[in-house]
């Protein structure tokens, strides 16, 4: 069984087990929260209908919440002398997917 589920603006196919990288939430690491289904799929039955999925729930514990690797940001303009260099480092959580339960 897998589902699809959106937060932070982005949707991840997710399974039992599965460990994923989320932009940060508001949840501290080593709890527990739930996330809504977009789409179940259990062996030939797929659903999509909101009605439906309203019973389903998907449990999920924050491992850690944690800066990603940097990123350099350079601008520069051809004979203007004009140049800058920025870094950005994203923070993001570490989830793992503890269950996918029918309320």
């Amino acid at each position: 069984m897998f589902a699809v589920v959106s937060t932070g603006g982005k949707q991840y196919k997710v399974e039992e087990g599965d460990v994923l990288r989320l932009e940060k939430i508001a949840h501290s690491p080593g709890e527990e929260f739930e996330l809504k289904p977009l789409l179940i799929c259990d062996n030939n039955m797929v659903e999509t209908a909101q009605d439906k999925l309203s019973g389903y729930v998907i449990t999920a514990k924050v491992l850690k919440t944690a800066k990603a690797k940097k990123i350099i940001v350079f601008t520069y303009r051809n004979k203007t002398n004009e140049h800058r260099r920025k870094g950005h480092r994203q923070f993001y959580s570490e989830v793992k997917i503890e269950k996918i339960t029918r309320r």
